[in-house]
């Protein structure tokens, strides 16, 4: 071989080399790349490429009343949900789960079609449903567990509470306020796939927990609640009314133990129901107040001393001239010279003109403004309105005269309650709540709320003698309360008729009025105030007539739940206050029974609240149907229990 040829063959051998070594190194270079640099991140898309995860709520926590009766719970059902992948026959599939979920099958086989690997079907269905989608075995239809939110008692207090949507987020009132702390751990069910796209594995797990899942405490009384209710609905029933609002408050502590509008709803159903009904008025909507507003007149200009308990003032028989408007007493009524006392017993607007006038626009609007009328109380429920109230430069003459008997001005029902407990309280501004406390699964107490004073607003001398006019309203025979009486106990109270403003006609209106009142007992020491307001009654329009028999039925049913002998000067109300510590464990405030844990517990004829009781201390997997009272259970009484507990329940409200 030439020197030439060995040349040739040296150059030849060392660029293959030299290629192969550059490839290892390249190669090298990328599989660095692809374990190391980007391992991370094409780990997951591959994850992502192959497995499929479900995310969903766990349960809700749990909201109870004051005494640790059950308002709001969730207990897991079922849902179903398909991989169409899976499915060979879909119309067929199609045609039994619509026999049985109620679904169009048109819209089950269109949602099927639609979707590759995962499709809802049906969200949160009842046991049977669930039971009989079970026995139907078909591959690529499956069940999930759900929470699902139920409300006690048709829906009490559904205002109030608020309500939860499919996705177990609060919508509406203290399941709004305070969703992060109600909803649970995220749950989630997970499943991997191969090249072909068939499932290779399944599995279900719970998200590791998040802030949250806490049980709400309440300041309500559902005794009392239902006591509001049943009679506010009776009420507007019988007044041929548009609707009303009801509140019963603690003036000394601004608990409230009652807040009920009328026309009700069940939040358990929320969607039958418009975003108009489903609003709680009692905090977001204004109104003129009427005649209920004069209490505060007289206590602003005792408390600034431009007047005395026997000033008499001249009511111009009936007619007084402001400005270019004339003001009249209600129901045509003439009088000449009345007292203080006088004129908020017989609801004398040309009267409460004459005082105000005596204290002055601007000391007017400073006892307006501190009573807490054009700002919102700060009560923990959302959607809280200020009402509206005008600075002084703003007011003509005729404004001033109408605001002091309650016209011209818009208040809350909550800032009306609120603003008369000031009085009832002994001139101290409380600010009102409907949350006592916060409540871990654990039972450990993650926020306490407490009676929390606002202002000092008048002295206790002038609440006491505003107080002592009030009663008269009441108590003698021509007030225009007297229809709120209780027989021996003394009450306070004001009434009120204000024209609603119509607003296509750009006046108030001749015919469409609120009727309202509100009171507060004993007089001497008050323990409860409860304000009642109807909106268009037709029959008996007037707040003496429509208003004030509300008041004394609600009275009259509370004093006897919560008392046996109630004196003239003395008011026992038992079990209304419960020391915070006292419900700050669910397993406290549900209580504790003994049982047999071998054998499954008899459910018969037991309220929800005791099945969600027992099923929780022997860790059940609880499936709940209807409302009431427990009337059949599978498995039945006595059956020996082996492996998981589970138990399908079915309640009945009864006759």
């Amino acid at each position: 071989m030439t020197n030439q040829a060995k040349k040739w063959l040296k150059f030849r051998v060392v660029t293959v080399l030299i290629f192969f070594a550059v490839l290892f190194v390249a190669l090298v270079s990328r599989a660095f790349q692809l374990q190391i640099l980007s391992g991370e991140a094409l780990k997951a898309k591959a994850e992502k490429q192959h497995t499929r995860i479900l995310e969903f709520q766990s349960e809700r926590g749990h909201i109870f009343d004051r005494n640790g009766e059950v308002l709001a719970a969730s207990l897991i059902v079922d849902s179903v949900y398909a991989d169409p992948s899976r499915i060979k026959n879909r119309k067929k599939v199609s045609a039994k789960l619509s026999s049985i979920l109620g679904i169009k099958k048109r819209k089950i086989n269109k949602n099927i079609l639609k979707h590759k690997r995962f499709c809802w079907i049906a969200r949160k269905i009842s046991p049977e449903q669930s039971r009989r989608i079970k026995s139907l075995n078909v591959d690529g239809v499956y069940l999930i567990k759900e929470p699902k939110r139920f409300y006690t008692n048709k829906g009490s207090a559904g205002h109030l509470l608020g309500f939860v949507g499919m996705d177990s987020d609060g919508l509406g009132g203290l399941e709004l306020k305070y969703n992060r702390y109600l909803k649970g751990a995220t749950g989630k069910v997970s499943w991997g796939k191969d090249a072909r796209g068939h499932r290779f594995y399944m599995e279900s797990g719970t998200a590791n927990e998040v802030d949250g899942s806490c049980n709400l405490i309440l300041t309500i009384d559902s005794r009392i609640q239902h006591i509001v209710e049943l009679q506010l609905r009776e009420a507007t029933e019988r007044a041929g009314a548009k609707g009303g609002i009801a509140i019963v408050m603690n003036p000394g502590t601004g608990e409230i133990l009652a807040m009920a509008n009328e026309p009700g709803f069940n939040p358990t159903v929320f969607t039958r129901y418009s975003g108009e009904m489903r609003k709680n008025k009692a905090v977001t909507d204004c109104f003129d107040p009427g005649s209920i507003f004069k209490p505060f007149v007289a206590a602003a200009a005792l408390e600034e001393g431009v007047i005395e308990d026997g000033d008499e003032f001249n009511c111009e028989n009936g007619a007084y001239l402001v400005g270019n408007k004339i003001i009249h007493d209600a129901q045509g009524e003439k009088y000449e010279r009345l007292t203080v006392r006088e004129i908020l017993k017989y609801s004398s607007n040309i009267g409460s003109v004459k005082v105000a006038e005596k204290l002055g626009k601007e000391k007017f609007y400073q006892y307006v403004r501190k009573f807490g009328f054009g700002s919102r109380t700060g009560i923990n429920l959302p959607g809280e309105a200020s009402g509206i109230l005008r600075k002084p430069q703003y007011w003509t003459d005729v404004d001033f005269a109408t605001m002091s008997f309650g016209q011209g001005i818009s208040v809350t029902a909550i800032q009306m309650i609120t603003a008369m407990s000031t009085i009832a309280n002994q001139g101290v501004l409380m600010k009102p709540y409907v949350v006592r406390g916060l409540v871990d699964k654990d039972g450990r107490v993650i926020e306490e709320f407490t009676p929390t004073v606002v202002e000092k607003v008048i002295s206790p001398l002038t609440a006491q003698r505003v107080t002592s006019f009030l009663t008269d309203v009441v108590g003698d025979e021509g007030g225009t309360g007297k229809n709120a009486r209780i027989v021996n106990v003394s009450v306070a109270g004001k009434t009120g008729t204000s024209q609603k403003f119509d607003f296509n006609a750009g006046r108030y209106s001749s015919d469409k009025v609120r009727a309202s009142f509100i009171g507060f007992f004993p007089a001497e020491n008050p323990q409860i105030i409860i304000l009642v307001v109807l909106d268009e009654p037709e029959t008996k329009r007037w707040g003496g007539q429509a208003a004030a028999p509300v008041f004394r039925n609600i009275s009259e049913q509370i004093l006897r739940r919560f008392s046996r002998s109630i004196g003239e000067r003395e008011f026992v109300a038992e079990n209304i206050n419960i020391e915070m510590k006292n419900v700050s464990a669910p397993e406290v405030i549900i209580g504790h029974t003994e049982m047999d844990e071998s054998t499954m517990p008899d459910f018969t004829g037991m309220t929800m609240r005791d099945v969600l009781r027992i099923a929780g201390e022997m860790d059940m997997n609880l499936r709940l149907a209807g409302s009431g009272w427990v009337v059949s259970q599978k498995p039945a009484p006595g059956s020996p229990i082996s492996g998981q507990l589970h138990c399908s329940v079915l309640l009945s409200p009864g006759d």
